[in-house]
């Protein structure tokens, strides 16, 4: 099972300076775990920020043999920038589509970058397909809780196996309340991992414990 880590600094205590900290501990861990892709997503940060966090994340991979693969959230920029493995990008007709993203990229002379996508109905993923990305979140397979105390209610198993499906040989992760006691049927279903942002983090920064995935006895392939 492929493992996809989405950054949230917001669920650590303190001021700007102990969270960013306390995220970049946390990601570590990750890349210690070998957790395979790292999603940077600090949203409402200024890209000089999101670009010092993306520095100091990919020194840590290059420091192991960690195979965690990190991607910029939207900013095809900073991943330029910053020489970071590649870009998460939004299915919304407003964002860049892949094809401009890579086209960006060997403009630039650099390497096809590694393009992930959100998506959250069969025809983003159809679209998704066509742009050849290297992987899909289809979103959200179970109901999550959101900032105002309401939930988001999720899909279910059926349209995220209908997804799978679709998506063909591209791989899904499974995303939006995923718990450790629901990810094995998202596998059941057809996806090839599992994503979300709590499911990796833990806010008590005890960096010696094991994933809580790991503590589970859910395996990387």
């Amino acid at each position: 099972m492929f493992r996809y880590a989405i950054t949230s600094r917001a669920l650590y205590f303190g001021d700007e300076q102990k969270k960013q900290a306390a995220l970049l501990e946390e990601a570590a861990r990750w890349i210690a775990e070998g957790i395979e892709f790292i999603q940077l997503r600090e949203k409402d940060l200024p890209a000089a920020a999101i670009a010092n966090l993306a520095r100091n994340l990919l020194e840590k991979i290059a420091q192991t043999a960690s195979p965690a693969r990190l991607l910029i959230n939207s900013r095809p920029d900073i991943a330029l920038a910053t020489s970071a493995h590649g870009v998460h990008l939004a299915a919304s007709p407003d964002e860049l589509s892949p094809t401009q993203v890579c086209d960006l990229f060997l403009s630039s002379g650099r390497h096809k970058p590694l393009i992930t996508i959100a998506c959250h109905t069969l025809a983003e993923v159809s679209r998704a397909r066509q742009h050849h990305v290297d992987a899909i979140l289809f979103a959200p397979v179970f109901e999550k809780p959101l900032a105002n105390s309401q939930n988001l209610p999720g899909q279910g198993l059926d349209p995220l196996r209908d997804a799978c499906t679709a998506a063909a040989p591209i791989p899904i992760f499974a995303l939006g309340g995923v718990t450790l006691q629901n990810a094995p049927s998202c596998l059941e279903a057809g996806a090839a991992g599992v994503a979300g942002i709590r499911l990796f983090h833990r806010v008590d920064n005890n960096s010696s414990s094991k994933s809580a995935l790991e503590e589970a006895g859910i395996s990387p392939p």
